[in-house]
């Protein structure tokens, strides 16, 4: 009982974070989207809010990433993959109803400075997530100066597509921008493979 109920104040906390940002949700609102009584939030979390909403944070973090390294390596072609992503992506906002984005964008927008290591979690979030996006561009032989600014127009795409889809209740912007961004991805990779070959030849 005590896990359910230490499971169910962090599934009401993801999906009020995700809806109204860190401001935006109070411990009330915690309590009552979860029915726990108010005891047992600081039995499981003895840091209050802060530290619930840091926990569901890094929890969110992980499954992001892990899905993202998933996806960059299950295809042979780091365009298809990054196609991939995007209709992931879609299918996930048609899912929810267009209500959810991205689990860290509400909390880097509300910018709670008082609490240093979520700030520092978000940070570190974006950094994995573009950094895991070059380097797959760099194995497909795309020069790293050239795969880190891929990388950080994929994942700043993404972001802003997230929030123009929940915004006009659409998926396809994403859709649009998928095909536009995985040719753009594919003409890095052969340009990529020009000057290697041609360096091999001299």
């Amino acid at each position: 009982m005590a896990n359910d109920t230490r499971t169910r104040m962090i599934e009401a906390t993801a999906l009020l974070i995700g809806q109204r940002g860190y401001h935006g949700t109070s411990l009330n609102d915690i309590l009552s989207a979860s029915g726990a009584p108010r005891g047992s939030l600081y039995f499981h979390f003895p840091g209050g809010k802060d530290q619930l909403v840091i926990e569901v944070t890094r929890d969110s973090i992980a499954k992001v990433t892990e899905r993202l390294g998933e996806d960059l390596a299950a295809e042979t072609s780091p365009a298809v993959a990054v196609h991939h992503i995007y209709q992931s992506v879609a299918r996930m906002l048609e899912d929810n109803e267009f209500t959810l984005g991205c689990p860290i964008a509400p909390v880097v927008l509300d910018s709670p400075a008082n609490v240093p290591e979520l700030a520092e979690l978000c940070r570190s979030a974006f950094e994995q997530w573009i950094g895991l996006l070059r380097q797959a561009f760099v194995r497909a032989g795309v020069p790293e100066r050239r795969a880190h600014a891929l990388a950080l127009l994929v994942e700043s795409s993404l972001e802003g597509l997230m929030v123009i889809a929940r915004a006009t209740r659409d998926r396809a912007p994403l859709l649009a921008v998928a095909d536009e961004v995985a040719a753009l991805v594919e003409s890095a990779v052969l340009a990529g493979e020009a000057r290697q070959r041609a360096e091999a030849a001299v």
